[in-house]
């Protein structure tokens, strides 16, 4: 029995982060490993403009006062407030993550990923530069990525703010490099001259609905679609249709993971419930990568909205082709909202993602086998 540390988003307080995070942990314990969650020091943001305030209660307050300017009902604003406050002291135990830091632990194995690890030109102060991320300083036998991503984060933003040399040189010292995407594939390959092999998401390589115990039956007692996607980011023209759209079809909008304009509700739940609420949803509108995700693992049928990047906004559009690409679903994508009937109107045929899934599956056992042992 290895001792494996994982070094992730596993503090990020969103139901992909905490999801990913207990996934891979399932996935590794489940090669008869013992595993422990490996924390980072956070660094100051590369880019400087508009970036968060560093202060973490100050940004609190800031993220607090930013809820009241979005159009949602003040109900749902302050259960959102209150959601995300209690997160860590709710669910992160239930990774084995506890108030104390755990910083550079001797190991048999360091696994870094997944989720945008390496996302590190960007201006959220939750995370910042952070070599550490990159494995500077660890004290681990072997140090490896699982499905890590460069989010964001290009070749060409690395050497303008003169990242470049140090992430490809920390980058060239791992014994085994996993990607989760094209882009950061082909920024490993650019800075190590190394080529990475690509793997899922643990949320989709893991299998939640058949593996975990956690996820408990709900009943709903109306029919219901899920809207998931971050505060802020439905437009109100996108909310006035989705409100008029989810009439139609007499169902309500309840709202996951952030507060929206249209919803009926706000559901402030566990991530294991969250799936169930996916599960149990008549369809899914999402913006976002691991809102996707669910709803390809509880067979739903689903859109996703994708996003264009300008400049230093934020933009999903890379890794979410990236993702329906490897899925075969590409066909759920659309950047105008007036297309998810259409899209949401047809059946997904998940007896070949499913299939597709079962190989991915095995691929990320072997890698993990082959890689920590």
């Amino acid at each position: 029995m290895s001792k494996v540390g994982i070094m992730s988003m596993q503090r990020i307080a969103n139901y992909g982060s905490f999801l990913q995070a207990y996934a891979l942990k399932q996935l590794i314990e489940g090669l008869g490993h013992k595993v422990e969650f490996v924390d980072y020091h956070i660094g100051a943001p590369v880019i400087k403009d508009n970036a968060d305030n560093g202060n973490k209660y100050a940004r609190k307050i800031e993220k607090g006062l930013e809820m009241f300017r979005y159009k949602a009902p003040l109900s749902h604003k302050l259960t959102f407030i209150q959601y995300k406050q209690s997160f860590g002291k709710k669910y992160m135990p239930l990774l084995g993550v506890t108030n104390e830091m755990n910083y550079t632990p001797e190991l048999d194995c360091l696994v870094i990923g997944s989720d945008e690890v390496f996302n590190c030109i960007q201006k959220n102060s939750n995370v910042g530069y952070s070599p550490e991320l990159f494995g500077k300083d660890n004290r681990a036998k072997k140090l490896i990525t699982y499905a890590a991503s460069f989010g964001n984060t290009t070749i060409e933003k690395l050497d303008t703010h003169r990242k470049k040399d140090e992430v490809g040189e920390l980058l060239s010292k791992f014994n085994a490099l996993s990607a989760r995407d094209m882009n950061t594939g082909k920024i490993i390959e650019s800075l190590t001259g190394r080529t990475p092999v690509y793997h899922l998401d643990p949320v989709l390589t893991y299998d939640y609905m058949k593996c975990c115990d956690q996820i408990p039956d709900i009943n709903p007692t109306e029919k219901y679609l899920i809207l998931y996607a971050y505060s802020g980011r439905i437009s109100e023209k996108e909310a006035d249709w989705i409100a008029a759209y989810a009439k139609k079809k007499k169902l309500k909008v309840y709202a996951n993971g952030g507060i929206q304009k249209c919803a009926d509700r706000f559901i402030d739940c566990s991530p294991f419930e969250a799936l169930a609420y996916f599960k149990n949803a008549e369809e899914v509108i999402t913006d976002t990568f691991h809102g996707s995700i669910f709803s390809v693992i509880t067979h739903r049928r689903f859109t996703t909205l994708v996003r264009n990047s300008v400049g230093n906004s934020y933009g999903n559009e890379e890794k979410l082709t990236d993702l329906l690409e490897r899925l075969q679903l590409t066909d759920r994508m659309t950047v105008g909202i007036t297309n998810v009937e259409k899209i949401n109107s047809k059946a997904v045929d998940y007896g070949a993602v499913d299939s597709v899934l079962r190989q991915h599956r095995e691929y990320a056992e072997k890698y993990l086998r082959d890689n920590i042992e």
